[in-house]
Order: structure tokens, then sequence, then C-alpha cells
């Protein structure tokens, strides 16, 4: 199992073990080696085949279930949960990132309307009082598995839209051919649990943890172009950056 999931141990190495382990597993399921499902083999087995302490393999295995990554199944072992959707930070959309990364991304428009802006969303944009916009609220799927439940309000001088474009592709894609050059995005994540509208959308439980995502983005003319509030499963979804020293 050990060799098969390309784990290996370098006891040179200032990373410790059972963090070592964690890592490998990690890649193993990030790649695709370990499918969602996938069962491990038992912790004494693995830490014979890496010549690991039972502590050690129990570590790392413990912090791979905390991390969403694996599960313990009486009866069964521990399997993988799921593949994460691990998306860089930079201004793109989650369509687009889905698409770019083989997946196969749907998405359900649950609610669709073009209404005068409420006065929240004439500041964000910056636009005149009485202005429209179009107010958005989308389930998107990969694999028929929920994923992300996204609200967005979109100025609506920029190009048509309906129901059936939305459905049929991803919300920057429309715009981009409506002529928007995105420039750049203000963009604050953070976290939450899901209530009981989120948990039915989402087919997770009610308390379970989900990731928020709330942006703003700015085309290179200067226009706030929309604005939008995204939540998605804590599960099946993370955010990577690098940090850069200025």
């Amino acid at each position: 199992m050990a060799h098969n999931l390309g784990l290996s141990i370098d006891r040179s190495s200032p990373v410790p073990l059972y963090h070592q382990v964690v890592q490998g597993i990690e890649a193993a399921i990030f790649s695709g080696v370990l499918e969602p499902g996938s069962r491990l083999d038992n912790e004494i087995d693995l830490a014979a085949q890496l010549n690991l302490s039972r502590p050690t393999m129990r570590k790392a295995m413990d912090e791979l279930v905390r991390s969403g990554l694996l599960v313990r199944k009486r009866g069964v072992g521990t399997q993988v949960v799921s593949s994460q959707v691990r998306r860089p930070l930079e201004l793109s959309s989650l369509y687009d990132d889905l698409t770019n990364n083989g997946k196969k991304p749907t998405t359900d428009v649950l609610s669709f309307s073009h209404v005068e802006a409420d006065d929240a969303t004439l500041a964000t944009l910056q636009l005149p009082a009485g202005s429209k916009v179009y107010h958005l609220t989308r389930l998107r799927k990969v694999g028929g598995k929920p994923l992300a439940l996204m609200e967005n309000w979109v100025r609506d001088d920029i190009t048509d839209m309906d129901e059936a474009m939305l459905a049929g592709e991803g919300l920057y894609a429309i715009l981009r051919r409506g002529g928007v050059n995105f420039r750049l995005a203000n963009q604050r994540i953070g976290a939450m649990v899901a209530n009981d509208y989120q948990a039915s959308l989402l087919d997770t439980a009610p308390g379970s943890a989900l990731v928020t995502m709330e942006r703003t983005a700015t085309d290179d003319t200067g226009r706030r172009v929309e604005t939008g509030h995204h939540v998605y499963r804590g599960d099946s979804y993370s955010f990577e950056m690098t940090l850069v020293q200025r």
C-alpha cells in the first residue's frame, strides 16, 4: 500500500516523520491516486511498511481525519472522504478553475431577476440611485455533487444575460464576452456553519463547516462589475495562496 501510494520516509529531513506521512497521503488524494471512497491499510500495517512506530502513524492519520480528508468507519476501516477542489487565489471564476482542472461543472440556476439595486449594492458597485442589477443565485456541482452556493449582483449595463446562459457557462465568461477585462478584486475569505437552507442544497448536515468568500470585481476601466457572496462545502474545497515578502 505505502509503495503503491509513493509514500517514502526521509529520516534525514527536518520535517517530522508523521507530517511526511500526512504530506504523502495528501499528495496521493489530490493527484487522484487515492480516489474518494478508497480504503487504506490499517495503521499497524502501514506503520510496518514504512518502518514507523504505531503512535507516529496514528498521529498522521488523526491529522488527516481532522482535516476532513479521511474518515474512520466502524467495520470498514479508514477511507478517503473526497479529493478537494483546491483553488488558487487569483482573479478567475470557479467555473473556469474547475474546467481548466479537467472537471465538468454543472450549474443549477436557483433564482434570476433584473431588479432595482438596494442601497448596499448601489454603494458596493458605485452605481447611481435607481440603477438596476441582475441578481442571481446558483448551485455549482462537480460530478453531480454540490460544491458551492453562489449569490451575485451584476451591473446591467455591460451585457444581457438570462438563466439559460448562466446554466451553461460561467458568469465571468459571459461578462468577458460583453467586453469586460477583469483587473482586480477585493476578496474576503472566511468560515461559517451551514444553516438548514444551505445544508439541504449542499447535501450536507446543518452545522457542517462551510468556506465563505465575498468578492467585488473591478475591470480595467475602473468599473465595479459584480459583487457576490459564495459558500463552499468545507470538506470539498479550499483556497491556496503564495505569500511574498515585500
